[in-house]
């Protein structure tokens, strides 16, 4: 699938729900099912500064394809990054590097965190394109 169809297909998801205490919920159900991250990937290097709570991150490249792995220590932020990795991972560099991730507004996402996981979010995101940018910009000059 494209990353506008997940992140189409999420949509469709978290318009089944009518309430945000039912999509807090589902996004805790994401974050559970978020398989963990190898623990020599639990260390300073591997966390995204500007989260409140703790994210570590790490990607891979392979054949122009990017594939994360992600956990975090706090129910709702493991489900917000298990949606990102949702969308991004297994994908193109060239294309996560410059995705629009338009299903965080389209869900309501952003306006319905507090100001300090809004933040985790944005820099979640940030620092996913980042590796996809650094993956694709050291592999194209060879």
């Amino acid at each position: 699938m494209t990353i506008n169809e997940i992140q189409d297909s999420i949509i469709e998801e978290f318009s089944i729900f009518d309430d945000w205490m039912d999509r807090y919920s589902y996004l805790i159900e994401l974050g559970n099912e978020l398989p963990p991250i190898d623990q020599k990937f639990k260390t300073d290097e591997y966390l995204i500064n500007g989260c409140q709570s703790k994210v570590w991150l790490n990607a891979e490249y392979e054949n122009g394809i990017i594939s994360y792995t992600a956990e975090g220590d706090a129910v709702i932020v493991k489900g917000i990054v298990a949606l990102l990795v949702k969308v991004l991972n297994n994908q193109k560099a060239s294309e996560v590097m410059n995705v629009d991730l338009y299903f965080i507004d389209k869900i309501g996402l952003k306006e319905n965190l507090s100001p300090t996981r809004s933040n985790g979010l944005l820099s979640m995101a940030k620092k996913m394109k980042l590796y996809a940018l650094a993956y694709y910009t050291k592999h194209k000059e060879k």
